[in-house]
């Protein structure tokens, strides 16, 4: 006996709306009595974390907590048939050698499914058990995608489940499981407005060192020394003034990238003050840094992973000139796209990523979203534009608050000036939003609901290239 998977068609990636189907395909030898086969379409979220060596009780310990939670679960009974199908007693069917198909459909949901399941129904030797649900932290977001990161320590999976039961509980189950990908699609949009989010940063050079106008001769038996009448040092010549600008890294408001595209970053230099020196831009880096909370139980840990979009020295580009902003050429990394190992901005039960580019010239930082970039499908943004009770977004997707606690560094349009010293390298950064003349603020987009989900057919167009192996 043997059973396996085999899908319609030959897509390579799925997305929320999509229809998944196939055939579970039964081969025998000989008849065999089973009491059904059922299919399931799941999806789990598992961390994996090992307690830090100076926390072990003994030296020889090794404790390592697991966390796993189903954002996704739905299942079917493909045989018998459902005119066949006693909820009241157990029935056994006898199947001839050979090779027996039974059709399967699901739909992907647009949230995960793991706070609405209370328990969790095993099935052993035939006999239906519940097991309780998790006491861990439950949330409800859009399904995340696949993901392989870092030795195993979080795995997001997709995954078929074909299992023939039979009623013999000596006999063991047979199952066979059929991974996939999944990428989701991007939340609502806001709407297209003039603002910016921002990271600024202000820097003052070392003021030069003065110099004599001319140099003092030591006094000689043949020579007389020439001394000012008031008895004074030298003249020195006129101190310049020391640079002082100020560097903008600038995003659309909210701050979203978009997988598989170009940063849509602009950087402003501008010179604060009438000093006659000239800056010149010699390095140039800008990074993707990857922020991926791991929770498992009581454990938790932040890894940091840094995917480099641009890397340029030696530069010698001149930027500034008196009393102008001048904004950097974007074509420096407007062609490279986001690598197609960067997964969307996610966040489940136990795992959750979010990101933020850094920008080396002085060194800026600033939040931003990743979009996947498969764009909702028309008739769901009109139904949900016709629901009575629009859903705020999560944090994760919300703008940057123009208005930040007291406790932080608050920034406006025209932030006060910072004077930094150059030998520091922890400098302070300004985060906010610009407000053109004119503009209002609006309220966040509203979240998927599968209720207006119903009648909705799946997403049409290409889908994004996405590698899901990362570390």
């Amino acid at each position: 006996m043997s059973i396996r998977i085999q899908l319609n068609g030959s897509q390579s990636l799925y997305t929320n709306l999509d229809f998944i189907s196939g055939n579970a395909i039964l081969s025998l030898t000989r008849d065999e009595t089973i009491s059904s086969i059922t299919v399931k379409l799941e999806g789990e979220s598992k961390s994996r974390l090992m307690v830090e060596p100076l926390l072990r009780r003994r030296r020889d310990d090794v404790v390592i907590e697991t966390e796993v939670h189903k954002v996704l679960y739905k299942a079917i009974t493909v045989f018998p048939p459902e005119h066949l199908q006693n909820p009241t007693r157990a029935s056994v069917y006898t199947l001839h050698p050979g090779q027996h198909e039974f059709p399967f459909k699901f739909k992907f949901p647009f949230n995960n499914t793991c706070a609405d399941r209370q328990a969790t129904v095993v099935n052993i030797a035939g006999l239906q058990m519940q097991a309780p649900a998790s006491s861990d932290r439950h949330v409800k977001q859009t399904l995340p995608p696949t993901l392989h990161y870092f030795q195993d320590q979080a795995i997001i999976r997709y995954y078929l489940k074909a299992t023939v039961v039979r009623p013999a509980f000596y006999k063991e189950n047979f199952r066979t499981e059929y991974d996939f990908p999944f990428f989701p699609i991007e939340p609502p949009r806001s709407a297209p407005n003039k603002r910016e989010s921002y990271a600024r940063i202000q820097h003052q050079f070392a003021p030069p060192t003065p110099t004599a106008r001319s140099p003092v001769k030591p006094p000689s038996l043949f020579r007389k020394t020439s001394v000012p009448a008031d008895g004074t040092d030298p003249p020195l010549t006129p101190m310049t003034p020391p640079l002082h600008v100020c560097i903008d890294a600038r995003l659309p408001d909210p701050a979203v990238a978009t997988c598989n595209e170009a940063l849509p970053l602009r950087i402003l230099v501008t010179k604060l003050n009438e000093s006659p020196a000239t800056v010149y831009m010699q390095l140039l880096q800008i990074e993707l840094v990857a922020i991926t909370l791991v929770r498992a139980h009581a454990l938790q840990r932040t890894n940091l992973t840094s995917t480099v979009l641009t890397s340029k020295s030696n530069m010698g580009m001149r930027l500034t000139e008196r009393d102008k902003v001048v904004e950097i050429d974007n074509g420096l990394w407007k062609d490279i796209p986001l690598p197609n190992t960067v997964a969307p901005t996610f966040e489940t039960c136990n795992i959750s990523r979010t990101y933020q580019p850094e920008l080396t010239v002085q060194t800026l930082k600033m939040p931003v979203s990743v979009y996947s970039g498969i764009a909702p499908p028309d008739a769901l943004l009109r139904a949900m534009a016709g629901s009575p009770s629009p859903i705020t977004s999560p944090a994760s997707t919300s703008p940057i608050s123009a208005h930040p606690p007291p406790s932080k560094l608050s920034a406006s349009a025209e932030p006060h000036p910072i004077i930094l010293d150059p030998q520091n390298s922890h400098h302070p950064i300004a985060t906010g939003q610009t407000h053109p003349e004119g503009t209002v603020e609006e309220d966040a987009p509203p979240t998927y609901e599968e209720a207006v989900a119903d009648g909705i057919g799946p997403v049409q167009g290409a889908r994004r290239e996405y590698r899901h192996r990362q570390g």
